[in-house]
């Protein structure tokens, strides 16, 4: 009898196919502008700022108020659109594209339930999730059980994507940074926004893959508790780039002249020392724990694309795990 690891041929598998799919050139590969020069140098002094080592890193959240539109409205449920200046201070705002300035929420509300009596998650977008659409049909489901969804467009995706930039490739190292910070100020704003403009008890925030990782950082650095679910996540973007299917999509050899202009030689070794570097800034087990750690619910798998195949079922454990987590 043959035995089969099926972990370890799924993740041959997606490594053949992820060095065939970028190797051809069939699409163009991550940070093809380089690592972004000053700008990687100011979120990399920024992000160090949220670590627990540094005094006051459970900064309260910025005020937003976003200007809403109904998209559509039944009996029992309202989905509505909303968008907000992005709350980020000057420095953010200025290193941001314009096309990223204006963030965009899509709300799914349960009608006639008041808010005490609901919980309400935020979504958070994985890599290449541009649109609202995949995690509203999540939040479908969880209607049911008085559970409202709140979609965030993350900055260099959907509406918010810089011209030049192709599909989710972001075109330089700094954006990745740039994204994650914007999306951690955004959500913890719209939970801030969810509990004193609305009147929501129980929140949570939630993501899939690099959602997941953004989700679990605002967790820990949110100021009140919130239930987290960070759903089959790396514990950072070094998983990603430097050793999982999406190192075959980086452009090595950019960055390495990018860098040789400031040092004489640079071996490809060196380059991705320094991409371990930066993107250890992403380390979710750097970050404080949350304020309530029992309310925190990781999801992991052998293969992350059984996500897109069983959709029920991940609309099933949300729904399980906010009965659970929000009581």
């Amino acid at each position: 009898m043959v035995t089969v690891n099926l972990g370890m041929l799924h993740y041959v598998l997606d490594h053949v196919y992820g060095a065939f799919v970028h190797r051809t050139k069939l699409s163009p590969p991550f940070f093809s502008r380089g690592w972004g020069g000053a700008k990687l140098d100011l979120l990399e002094k920024m992000i160090r700022q949220l670590f627990p080592d540094v005094a006051g890193q459970n900064w309260p959240p910025s005020l937003i108020q976003p200007i809403w539109r109904t998209v559509w409205e039944t009996r029992t449920a309202c989905l509505r659109e909303g968008v907000f200046r992005t709350p980020c201070d000057d420095q953010i705002i200025g290193a941001l594209p314009p096309e990223s300035h204006a963030a965009r929420v899509a709300f799914l509300v349960p009608k006639s339930v008041p808010p005490q009596k609901m919980a309400c998650v935020v979504h958070l977008a994985g890599t290449g999730d541009h649109s609202f659409e995949r995690r509203l049909r999540l939040g479908g489901p969880l209607l049911k059980e008085n559970v409202a969804t709140m979609v965030l467009e993350s900055p260099f995706y959907g509406q918010r994507r810089p011209l030049l930039q192709h599909g989710a490739k972001l075109l330089c190292v700094s954006d990745l940074l740039l994204l994650g910070r914007v999306t951690i100020e955004e959500a913890r704003s719209l939970l801030y926004w969810l509990e004193h403009n609305e009147g929501f008890g129980k929140m949570g925030v939630c993501g899939l893959s690099m959602g997941g990782v953004h989700a679990a950082m605002v967790g820990s650095l949110h100021p009140t508790p919130v239930a987290t679910l960070p759903f089959l996540s790396p514990h950072s973007a070094v998983v990603a780039f430097c050793e999982g299917i999406l190192k075959h999509g980086t452009a090595w050899e950019v960055l390495r002249e990018d860098l040789q202009v400031q040092c004489a030689s640079m071996t490809l070794e060196e380059v991705k020392e320094r991409m371990r570097n930066v993107l250890s800034l992403t380390d979710v087990t750097r970050f404080p724990i949350p304020k309530n750690p029992k309310a925190v619910i990781f999801v992991a798998a052998t293969v992350s694309n059984a996500l897109y195949s069983y959709y029920p079922i991940w609309s099933h454990v949300l729904c399980l795990w906010w009965c659970w987590a929000c009581t």
